[in-house]
């Protein structure tokens, strides 16, 4: 049975999550700089989320954050993680993302889903029941202007006329479209209805986990009843990760925010969480049977890390790109090391990137007598010739 291959792309999904009792422009500036540090390390993308109520994600417009974080990075990938389509009037949304892959040359994706706040629904007039028929409106328009296509279409929510794009995706190139999937295959089938990349947001979730295997043979189906072949390399799982030199040391770090993720899943929910009454019970639960919305988290080394994506890999038989779902859980200095960590420590292992290395060290250690015993001979002979060169 062939062995299920490993992510070879590696990026971040900053929603982003901050406490609501510190200053926001400080917050979006620490993001902005995180994005820089992202582009150093070499991650290959990164995502950012649109919401607008609740206090914690506090990225309004995606596009925007996008914009300014292109201005500062030259190489790592944008995307809107993800956009909310029914809050948006398809043509203005493809247009705004057209201009963000203009002004990045090339970098935009776009990411597309129903959108997770049933808050935000509430103050835009969006009945949760329609949303993910509103979705597939939507997506289907904004892949056909995406595509460069004149689309007139009416629908019960946006009406387009001869709508085209002035400007397309930088030099006419393919600009790449991730669906959001959860639990259900709605996600799934959608994008192999479009031809667009699947973003397993919900893979640390026990729910969403069980599901992924199931959902990628159901867009497996429906791309070939589509006449497309399904893409395992354009499938990105997203999972949080917190990593210290030492699992005691990663586990207390993450003592300084998780209980605010806490308070911000109970407000949401209308009630308390059982097994968080201190920040390490908190951790505990999250890395245990894990926290809803946010599922099990890595907190830990970078074996651990390695461990869980090569379980997500042997789950699903394989996925292109992994994508650590950064709360903001420690201090800024420890979440910048847990991501040097991880680029430092778990890429090479999951990608080969060092193999040859080792392999040279082995192959010197195993011939290393021969190889001494070689030089110390020539060193003789030098001797013995007092140093005259034949």
């Amino acid at each position: 049975m062939p062995q299920p291959y490993l992510p070879s792309r590696f990026g971040v999904f900053l929603a982003p999550y901050h406490r609501p009792d510190r200053d926001p422009a400080l917050q979006l500036r620490r993001d902005l700089d995180l994005v820089v540090e992202l582009d150093r390390l070499g991650y290959e993308e990164v995502w950012a989320g649109e919401h607008h109520s609740a206090g914690y994600e506090i990225i309004a417009s995606p596009e925007l954050f996008l914009a300014a974080a292109a201005e500062r990075t030259s190489r790592i990938m944008l995307g809107t993680g993800v956009n909310s389509l029914p809050y948006h009037q398809p043509l203005i949304l493809a247009d705004r993302i057209c201009q963000l892959d203009q002004q990045s040359r090339g970098r935009a994706m776009l990411g597309a889903g129903p959108g997770q706040l049933p808050s935000d629904a509430h103050m835009t007039g969006v009945d949760p029941l329609e949303s993910r028929a509103m979705t597939a409106d939507a997506l289907d328009a904004v892949t056909r202007l995406l595509r460069g296509e004149t689309v007139t279409a009416a629908t019960d929510w946006f009406t387009l006329r001869e709508a085209r794009l002035q400007l397309g995706p930088y030099r006419g190139r393919e600009l790449e479209v991730a669906v959001a999937s959860a639990v259900s295959p709605t996600g799934a089938l959608l994008a192999a209805r479009h031809g667009a990349g699947m973003l397993s947001l919900a893979a640390a979730d026990p729910a969403g986990f069980a599901t992924l295997d199931t959902n990628w043979a159901a867009h497996e189906r429906a791309c070939a009843e589509s006449g497309r072949t399904a893409d395992r390399a354009r499938w990105r799982l997203v999972t949080p990760v917190h990593l210290a030199e030492t699992r005691e040391e990663a586990l207390a770090q993450a003592e300084f925010g998780t209980p605010d993720l806490v308070a911000y899943i109970e407000a949401l929910g209308g009630a308390r969480l059982d097994g968080c009454a201190t920040p390490a019970d908190a951790v505990r639960r999250w890395t245990g049977e894990g926290l809803p919305t946010f599922g099990r988290a890595v907190i830990g080394t970078a074996d651990d890390a390695v461990e869980r994506i090569r379980q997500l890999a042997e789950k699903t038989g394989g996925f292109g790109t992994f994508l650590i779902l950064q709360p903001d859980i420690a201090e800024p200095a420890a979440t910048l090391r847990s991501l040097e960590l991880f680029a430092e420590r778990v890429v090479p292992r999951l990608t080969g990137t060092t193999d040859a290395r080792t392999a040279s060290l082995d192959w010197a250690a195993r011939n290393s007598a021969r190889f001494t015993g070689a030089l110390r001979q020539a060193t003789m002979e030098a001797i013995a010739r007092k140093g005259e060169v034949r």
